[in-house]
């Protein structure tokens, strides 16, 4: 786990600090875990503070997660997600061809989906991993055990 200072109540500052190169960013957000049925829903946004401000980090927390359009952009290429919540599934990305060195990370679970987006990056650096590593800093706190996917109808033994 990181070690605080947290923006937004969960993200790391340290880590968002390194992987847009902004230091003592401005925050807007917060997520509010008991609402949803407990799936909870959120955002954190980081600006530049100087200048004109840009976001440079998106991350979001919504109810209502497809596990299918996970499959259709893992099918077309994108990168697995390691397990990282149980019952979890996602992928992470870096365009090939950016010059602002964005990155984007989604993660599902039952109805509930956390997604990282690094608007820009750090030049050099794996900004693909970076997001990765975020999702796996914060996926276990803001993906809650209300989203686990109840037992399937089609697990069940037939004929009984």
């Amino acid at each position: 786990m990181a070690a605080p200072p947290y923006i937004c109540d969960h993200i790391p500052l340290k880590a968002v600090e390194l992987m847009t190169g902004v230091r003592n960013p401005l925050v807007r957000g917060y997520f509010d875990l008991s609402i949803s049925g407990g799936l909870g829903a959120g955002s954190c946004a980081v600006y530049q503070r100087d200048g004109e401000r840009l976001k440079v980090l998106l991350i979001d927390l919504t109810p209502g997660g497809y596990a299918e359009e996970v499959e259709e952009s893992l099918g077309k290429g994108a990168p697995p997600l390691p397990e990282i919540v149980p019952g979890g599934i996602g992928y992470y990305f870096k365009a090939p061809d950016s010059k602002d060195n964005d990155a984007y990370s989604l993660l599902v679970r039952g109805k509930a989906e956390l997604s990282v987006q690094l608007v820009y990056g750090v030049k050099g650096r794996d900004n693909a991993a970076d997001v990765l590593a975020l999702m796996k800093l914060i996926a276990p706190k803001l993906i809650t055990p209300a989203s686990a996917p109840s037992p399937s109808a089609s697990a069940s033994p037939k004929g009984k």
